[in-house]
């Protein structure tokens, strides 16, 4: 089994970071082959928006969930 991922990403953080990956992604097809693919990076923010989890954020210790 593995680690279980708690949730360190505000609905906020998440609505950005799915806006900012859709952005990336979307230059897929106005870009040339070679600078294409570098669009691909855009998977990043929408994969961290989607699970809630941003690893990163996770090894620095930032969470931008409200504490209850």
């Amino acid at each position: 089994m593995g680690i279980p991922m708690k949730r360190n990403l505000s609905i906020a953080d998440r609505l950005v970071r799915i806006a900012l990956g859709a952005m990336i992604l979307g230059l897929y097809g106005a870009l040339e082959p070679p600078l294409q693919y570098f669009t691909l990076v855009g998977l990043i923010p929408l994969g961290t928006a989607l699970t809630g989890n941003c690893p990163l954020y996770t090894l620095v210790g930032i969470s931008t969930l409200r504490k209850v």
